[in-house]
């Protein structure tokens, strides 16, 4: 017996955290470059994803062309979680993004599964919602410089970067967002930094909040 084992002897498995196992249970992590497409509308609805790294946005095309982005997903968020059978919108990397990816047809047994992904996709639904109600408010009820103080406050209570709010996407993404121009994306900007509420740094890839008292007075 003892030449036996020591012949072949037994190998023993690393335990896994709840994170490795988690992540080993739906495969290894998905690379996405700067504008790479990660679904399309109309695709099934097979895969949803967690953001590990980066941000995604999330946007339909008009039929005038024009682009209305309905959300973006940042480290941490779950997206692509959908009740139909397709894609209502399409998702793309704004920068180099990671992403762990989990099936679809696993969400019913998640709750006996995995609980902790179950309450990580149940709160994502419900974060998605009331964003999503808040952005039908701002795109209806909101003046521009209003409109841009309630992202701004509103991406920095997603983030924890203390005063200062990076922003990973583009003027342009900010515009279609709020449903307005680049131009007046400056302009609300330029009037936010004037009135001492913000400050726009040299490189302008972040946000200074100054007052946040003033920005939640103008995103009430």
């Amino acid at each position: 017996m003892l030449a036996a084992l020591e012949a072949n002897p037994i190998r023993f498995r690393p335990v896994e955290t709840r994170a490795e196992a988690s992540r080993t249970a739906v495969g290894p992590l998905r690379n996405f470059s700067k504008d790479e497409e990660i679904f399309a509308e109309g695709d099934d609805t097979d895969v949803f994803y967690k953001v590990v790294s980066g941000a995604v946005r999330t946007y339909k095309l008009l039929s005038d062309g024009r682009r209305q982005i309905d959300a973006f997903h940042l480290a941490g968020e779950i997206f692509g979680a959908e009740a139909g059978a397709e894609h209502r919108f399409t998702a793309e990397a704004i920068g180099d993004v990671s992403l762990v990816c989990y099936r679809s047809r696993s969400i019913d047994t998640l709750s006996y599964d995995n609980p902790a992904l179950a309450r990580d996709v149940l709160g994502a639904t419900m974060e998605a919602l009331a964003r999503a109600q808040e952005h039908m408010l701002l795109l209806g009820r909101k003046s521009a410089v209003e409109k841009v103080a309630t992202f701004l406050l509103g991406l920095a209570e997603r983030t924890t970067s203390g005063g200062a709010v990076d922003l990973p996407m583009a003027r342009i993404d900010i515009a279609d967002h709020l449903g307005l121009t680049i131009e007046t994306v400056s302009r609300s900007l330029t009037q936010l930094e004037r009135q001492g509420v913000i400050a726009v740094p040299a490189n302008r890839r972040g946000i200074v909040l100054k007052d946040r008292a003033a920005l939640r007075r103008l995103r009430a």
